[in-house]
């Protein structure tokens, strides 16, 4: 290997300065400290973290990986396994994404202070839509739907954009390249409980089969080749003359001179490096024995609700809501796209909740800021509020219930399995299996703007939700929205108002005439 050659690869492996090493520090000091760091950091989140799970991943990275003129809290390697982990376990991705930075920088007790930060204020504004939606008439007025038309559109503007800025973090090389676009087409073309784990679990091979095995074998066959043309290539009259001067060097043959000038890369050299080496973020870490207990004690409990859920044919409405939530919070892998239809069979099909009131909330709940998650509040508002209840109980157990039902899992196994991360997050086949997982991921997101879109036109002809491009405004909402907060740095907050804004004036200009 060429002095040069050395040199670039030591720069490639050495990229931690002493600086970030204490850029990236667990915060250890007293409880109270962490918790008022935490606050401090993520009380706003809450209001306005606009945009759904997509733009969170954004919002994350730029307050805990880039800093913003604060000491960042995790590296760029940690925010990408993070994002693998928490697309790869079941319920609310974002959510599970903020608890887990939260828990690696401060501990258990700050992570659920986080948590509530962050889910709080939606949830109580999703309650008090709940009451409000009993109230109004069966047709909202028209201006309603142009404004959550526009709140939509810019969604997915912001969306789009969170997207192709995970994208370019995510591809490092051809093959996450691939398997981000196969995951977004893959995405495009099915839709079931089952099938977006599986997508991940063979990206997930895919790239360790590749690190392990295919990059060897890449490599072998590209040094026979060039092997190959040497041995069949006369030499140069200049290198004649050389070897006619030096013998030693004709006798040790092509790999003398390969070695000297152009040697071919090894495996280790040419194998994707990250930009920063792991942390050890195992300060505030569970053991990995308390961490499998828990995971243990989670299937144990799911298992007996589920069990009273089979054996009951008619058993209370509260369990019954609480039993389908948990169970949603269990299976649901990939977000929105299986969530929302899963929950509207166990709320609407039951006669729970009206499908007018539920797709109101669907409508709402996509321009509310913090987790989608807590469409589940108001649904259990509702189902509390609704037909099928005798009306003894205040509306907020139900949205308790909900509450409780949808989030708990996630964040229960993802504290068992944050345990098994840390010890295994080291080793080059995780590594390997994180990557596909992420780009797989990212992938996904680009479904999510197609999803999104499809429904996002409302009208009250189609409360359901059609297309957006069947009105060419909303594409210059989208567009706008996205060219504003790229070029422009336009806050979030700020790009899904505007979008409701042009939905009303659309509405005062257009659609009123």
């Amino acid at each position: 290997m060429s002095f040069d050659a050395l040199v670039h690869s030591i720069f490639r492996r050495v990229s931690v300065t002493r600086e970030d090493r204490d850029a990236y520090q667990a915060n250890t000091s007293k409880l109270t400290t962490r918790l008022l760091d935490v606050v401090l950091r993520t009380f706003d989140l809450g209001f306005t973290a606009f945009g759904g799970p997509p733009v969170h991943f954004q919002i994350f990275h730029r307050r805990f990986v880039d800093g913003h003129g604060k000491t960042p809290w995790i590296d760029e390697q940690t925010y990408q396994e993070l994002f693998a982990i928490s697309q790869a376990l079941p319920g609310p991705a974002s959510t599970k994404m903020l608890f887990n930075i939260v828990h690696i920088h401060a501990g258990m007790v700050p992570a659920i202070l986080a948590f509530l930060l962050w889910s709080l204020p939606g949830a109580i504004a999703m309650y008090g839509f709940s009451v409000g939606v009993q109230q109004i008439s069966e047709t909202p007025p028209l201006p309603v739907y142009a404004l959550l038309s526009g709140l939509n559109a810019a969604t997915v503007g912001l969306i789009a954009l969170a997207a192709v800025q995970l994208a370019r973090k995510a591809i490092t090389d051809p093959l996450t390249r691939l398997l981000v676009a196969f995951g977004g087409c893959a995405g495009l073309c099915y839709n079931a409980l089952w099938y977006f784990p599986a997508l991940l679990v063979f990206a997930g091979f895919v790239t360790v089969a590749w690190d392990m095995v295919g990059r060897g074998l890449l490599i072998k066959w590209k040094n026979k080749q060039r092997n190959n043309r040497r041995s069949v290539t006369p030499p140069e009259p200049k290198q004649m003359d050389e070897i006619k001067s030096n013998p030693s060097m004709d006798a040790l043959g092509p790999q003398r001179r390969q070695a000297t000038s152009d040697t071919p890369p090894t495996l280790e050299e040419t194998s994707p490096v990250p930009s920063q080496s792991p942390r050890d973020a195992s300060t505030h870490a569970i053991p990995v024995k308390f961490g499998l207990i828990a995971i243990i004690l989670f299937f144990a409990s799911f298992t007996v609700f589920m069990s009273i859920r089979g054996a009951l044919h008619h058993s209370p409405l509260l369990l019954a809501l609480f039993n389908n939530m948990l169970l949603a919070g269990t299976i649901i892998f990939g977000g929105g796209p299986v969530v929302i239809p899963l929950l509207r069979e166990y709320v609407v099909d039951p006669g729970w909740v009206s499908p007018r009131d539920f797709l109101l909330g669907l409508a709402v709940i996509q321009a509310m800021p913090g987790p989608n998650f807590n469409f589940a509040v108001y649904l259990g508002a509702l189902v509390v509020a609704g037909p099928a209840s005798s009306k003894s109980v205040p509306t907020v157990v139900g949205a308790i219930l909900g509450y409780l039902g949808i989030f708990l899992p996630g964040l229960w196994l993802s504290v068992g399995f944050h345990s098994i991360w840390q010890s295994l997050r080291k080793r080059r086949e995780v590594t390997s299996i994180l990557r596909g997982i992420n780009a797989a991921a990212v992938g996904f997101v680009f479904t999510a703007v197609y999803r999104l879109w499809e429904i996002g036109y409302l009208t009250a002809e189609q409360a359901k939700g059609v297309s957006l491009g069947q009105e060419p405004w909303w594409l210059v909402v989208a567009a706008s929205t996205f060219t504003a907060v790229e070029w422009f740095s336009v806050p979030p907050p700020v790009a899904i108002l505007a979008g409701g804004t042009a939905g009303i004036c659309w509405w005062a200009a257009v659609e009123r005439h």
